[in-house]
């Protein structure tokens, strides 16, 4: 336990692209990192974020060898109202296993998960007014930038049917948690905490940690490092990422990445490369039929106070008379 602990702390201490608000103007993806971030993608926006990867698994004491292949495909949708959104993650690979006497291939889901997520604290809701006397005071260095948004996240994990890469005592349906943090220094950098609580009611539940931080290079370009460490009694691991994002419109964007875990039991070596996509016509919609309704709505108390002054006069016009 004093393992886990000191190892929680260092998770805080280490340093997925940018995420900014509920609905921005460009594309806010998970990808390339596997953080989530704190922020929804808007109500009645839908957002799919899928990759293909490499995978090389050596473990030496072992003696087994795995690689292989997958496809990853995470599907977002805002409900209800900005803060929300619904979630499902799935993660499916294929691999050649070797081991003394063993030479076959493998297939599964390795993950499945469908969850929500809520919004319960954003710093961003309440922008301070600009010092229209000092340039000084508009960009000078602000504690109130270390006030993380806050969210949770609670979710399912799917096991269908039999599955290489999962326990055979796991049951079908597992829970998973989620606290989230997301710091914004500034207008470039961006700070992700995923702080998780994965498969309860198993033989081997296990608590992770995910810390991503974010460069935007210009309006373009981003790159991250993120660091992955999770444990269990059956298994427990720190895995390192770096990749980059580009962003061909605004709701399309392409991303690479590498990793490394920083064991050798087994030894692990990935690459991964994605696209995020965005379908925002609904959000748009909505957003101009809430702004013509305050318009109308606006325009009928014009339209009241005018009658009223008009009527007023009209009454003042008959005492004269």
């Amino acid at each position: 336990m004093t393992n886990l602990k000191t190892f929680l702390v260092a998770g805080l201490l280490l340093i997925s692209t940018v995420h900014y608000a509920q609905y921005t103007d460009i594309i806010n993806s998970n990808r390339p990192g596997e953080s989530m971030s704190a922020f929804s993608v808007g109500k009645s926006v839908i957002q799919a974020e899928g990759g293909v990867y490499g995978i090389s698994e050596k473990h030496d004491l072992a003696r087994y060898e795995a690689n292989g292949f997958g496809t990853e495909l995470d599907v977002r949708y805002g409900a209800f109202f900005d803060q929300f959104e619904f979630a499902l993650n799935t993660q499916y690979q294929y691999d050649w296993y070797q081991a003394p006497l063993v030479n076959d291939t493998r297939g599964g889901f390795k993950q499945i998960t469908l969850g929500a997520k809520y919004l319960i604290y954003d710093p961003f809701i309440r922008k301070e007014k600009p010092n229209l006397y000092s340039w000084k005071a508009n960009h000078s260095f602000s504690w109130k930038q270390f006030i993380p948004a806050v969210a949770v996240y609670a979710g399912l994990n799917l096991k269908i049917g039999s599955n290489p890469f999962t326990f055979p005592t796991d049951r079908a349906i597992t829970p998973k948690v989620m606290v989230i943090t997301q710091h914004h220094f500034g207008t470039r950098w961006v700070w992700v905490n995923n702080f998780i609580g994965d498969k309860y009611l198993t033989d081997y539940p296990s608590l992770g940690i995910i810390s991503t931080l974010t460069r935007g290079f210009n309006m373009r370009w981003s790159g991250f490092l993120e660091v992955q460490g999770y444990k269990s009694d059956f298994y427990s691991d720190t895995i390192l990422r770096l990749g980059a994002a580009y962003l061909i419109r605004e709701n399309i964007q392409l991303d690479a990445s590498f990793n490394k875990n920083v064991k050798d039991t087994p030894s692990l070596i990935g690459a991964n490369i994605g696209m995020s996509w965005r379908f925002d016509d609904n959000w748009e919609t909505n957003y101009k039929r809430i702004k013509n309704d305050k318009k109308d709505k606006k325009k009928d108390k014009k339209s009241k106070r005018d009658k009223g002054k008009k009527r007023k006069d009209e009454v003042e016009l008959e005492k004269t008379q």
